[in-house]
């Protein structure tokens, strides 16, 4: 039981830092967002509420300059004012733009915010677990132990997430199929998205990168728009 606490303690703390990550997440966007109002977009949200089966789909912007969208835990989606001004400036499209609200839309609909909570906490008991082992290991032990399990679960924990954008890809490519506007945006602003954020060529080792490449998520969409066509 002595050897089990110091997991079952990791696993509480992982818990309780993620509500409270998503508490304060959720007061600074109360702080710094308002409801995006733009006519411009009205046809896209309308077409991606009516292909739900919703009376509307409501996207706030989020007062922070980098291009970005969020898919708040309380299932609130926002557009970065970076992002908006993109799209005003006519970098970005109508319908890029309106696949970006579809990627958030499917990392709510699909439970992604539950599922890093729970994520979150069993990473924090494995890393707890590895510590315990790693320690024991003769002269170096104690040195690398932390250096190695952060190592090893960052590495997991990218992967989770990295699935994750997949999945909401996907969903995003299904909810623009249907609403009719196609996948063709999403993989135009993929090819842009570089630029756009200005990290072209400053990425980190894939298996540390919680966002898959550019390449292989027009890959990925590609494949599933020829599969549904076929």
């Amino acid at each position: 039981m002595i050897r089990v606490l110091p997991i079952l303690l990791a696993v509480l703390y992982g818990f309780a830092m993620y509500r409270f990550s998503a508490w304060r997440t959720a007061r600074e966007l109360d702080a710094k967002s308002s409801d995006l109002m733009d006519p411009a977009l009205q046809d896209m949200r309308n077409r991606m509420a009516k292909a739900l089966d919703l009376p509307r789909i409501k996207v706030n912007i989020y007062e922070i300059a980098p291009v970005n969208g969020l898919a708040a835990p309380d299932g609130r989606i926002f557009i970065t004012r970076g992002f908006y001004n993109r799209f005003k400036s006519g970098e970005v499209t109508a319908e890029e733009l309106a696949s970006v609200i579809a990627h958030e839309l499917g990392h709510v609909a699909l439970g992604h915010s539950r599922r890093r909570m729970i994520d979150f906490s069993g990473q924090n008991a494995v890393r707890a677990g590895l510590i315990m082992v790693l320690r024991f290991i003769p002269l170096v032990g104690p040195y690398i132990a932390p250096m190695v399990a952060n190592a090893l679960v960052s590495m997991v924990s990218a992967r989770l997430s990295r699935n994750d954008e997949f999945e909401a890809d996907a969903y995003a490519s299904a909810l623009l199929t249907k609403a009719g506007i196609g996948t063709a945006p999403q993989i135009s602003l993929f090819e842009k998205l570089g630029r756009l954020t200005g990290s072209n060529g400053k990425s980190a080792p894939a298996w540390f990168m919680s966002h898959p490449k550019a390449d292989d998520r027009i890959a990925a969409i590609a494949a599933n728009t020829e599969k549904w066509q076929g």
